[in-house]
């Protein structure tokens, strides 16, 4: 199909839930995507931080190609050697005990929202049960997520929502101790907010959260939906601030393009879900396991350590630009604060000029393939700066 037909096609059979930019893509290669008509672009979304490795990959591919010549899917009551030998991988590298795969994000952190209300109702009764998130925050677009999301413009049209949540304001300790209450079962936090505009969370704020959990006996949930996989330059960003969570959630970057989520269970909570209280028809697919297998066997500490250094390049660069009020993130998830011009029109200016970016609140948001170039990068720095310098 030409272009045209594509995007009225689109128009025309497909909910039309997302403000779709003007790009058909076609495909792509590491940190380029080309569209239908042969135009490339520098990629510096990544699928909004999916495609951890860039556009198909030749180790991804392979991987996951070989996967799909053995087994592409099989139920959950029987068990599959990729499935296990991810978790294997994700509780040696972090120190949590389990892992329950589902398919996306919000899918997760339902997850751990079960389980810390299981958890305290298994150990204390019913009544505590309050779940805390922060202001700002986004967790998802089901219903208990989306209520667990502190942000108005998410709410509109969708009550009621759940009961028993409450929002504290982010890195303010006083908001924090004053909401806590012996109701409170667990308290659920972004260590970056990345769709509250990439705000970083302060380390004494963290701690404090950590703290409470600890005395309180409440279930601590850091959300790395977007943060996790290496995207900060550490696996989890939870790492930067040497707290333990009793539950982590992702998603997004660990299957380089497919479908997979999960959350990662500590000890105090690894055993609460027993058969039946839970579960997904595809969490853990095969396929999808054979691509966060190759996803997380190329994230070393030398790959990890260069992500870091690229982050802080790109952030010394675009620090320098004059039109630049601030940039926020960690890594390769970075939020860049105009001083006067509007970020999605910046964003539309730039993906006519062959740079794909994104949006966050009022910020550019931007979140490349870990795997990018510094080439790559200059060039598309290049395309922004030469929009911003534009009267």
């Amino acid at each position: 199909m030409k272009k045209i037909d594509v995007k009225t096609m689109d128009q025309e059979k497909i909910v039309g839930s997302y403000a779709r930019y003007d790009l058909v893509a076609d495909h792509g290669k590491g940190a380029i995507c080309v569209d239908e008509d042969g135009k490339e672009y520098i990629d510096f979304t990544a699928g909004i931080g999916v495609n951890s490795l860039g556009f198909c990959d030749e180790g991804w591919i392979k991987a996951v190609t070989k996967q799909l010549k053995k087994l592409q899917h099989a139920s959950n009551l029987f068990y599959t050697e990729p499935q296990t030998r991810v978790a294997d991988i994700l509780t040696r590298r972090t120190g949590l005990k389990k892992v329950f795969f589902a398919n996306s994000g919000a899918e997760a952190n339902e997850a751990a929202m079960k389980v810390a209300r299981k958890y305290s109702n298994n150990k204390y009764g019913n009544d505590i049960n309050w779940i805390m998130t922060l202001e700002n925050s986004f967790h998802g677009r089901t219903m208990a997520a989306i209520t667990a999301t502190g942000q108005d413009s998410y709410h509109k049209e969708f009550y009621p929502f759940l009961k028993h949540s409450i929002y504290c304001q982010p890195n303010d300790l006083e908001d924090l101790r004053r909401k806590v209450t012996d109701k409170t079962c667990a308290i659920m936090l972004e260590i970056i907010q990345g769709e509250g505009g990439v705000e970083n969370l302060e380390p004494d704020f963290v701690k404090e959260v950590e703290e409470l959990c600890r005395q309180k006996d409440m279930v601590f949930i850091v959300d790395e939906v977007q943060t996790g996989i290496g995207r900060t330059g550490k696996l989890f960003a939870y790492e930067y601030f040497g707290v333990r969570p009793d539950i982590v959630t992702f998603a997004k970057g660990i299957g380089g393009g497919l479908p997979i989520g999960g959350a990662l269970f500590g000890e105090k909570v690894c055993d609460v879900l027993r058969p039946g209280n839970h579960g997904t028809t595809y969490g853990g697919n095969p396929v999808a396991c054979a691509g966060a297998l190759e996803v997380l066997g190329r994230m070393d500490e030398a790959f990890l350590k260069e992500v870091e250094e690229k982050g802080a390049y790109m952030k010394e660069k675009l620090s320098a630009l004059p039109q630049v009020a601030s940039v926020s993130g960690m890594g390769l998830m970075i939020g860049v604060e105009l001083k006067e011009k509007n970020a999605k029109k910046v964003v539309d200016q730039a993906l006519a000029q062959g740079l794909m970016t994104l949006t966050a609140k009022e910020k550019i948001r931007l979140l490349p393939p870990l795997t990018i170039t510094y080439e790559e990068i200059d060039k598309g720095l290049k395309i922004l700066e030469r929009i911003l310098a534009l009267a």
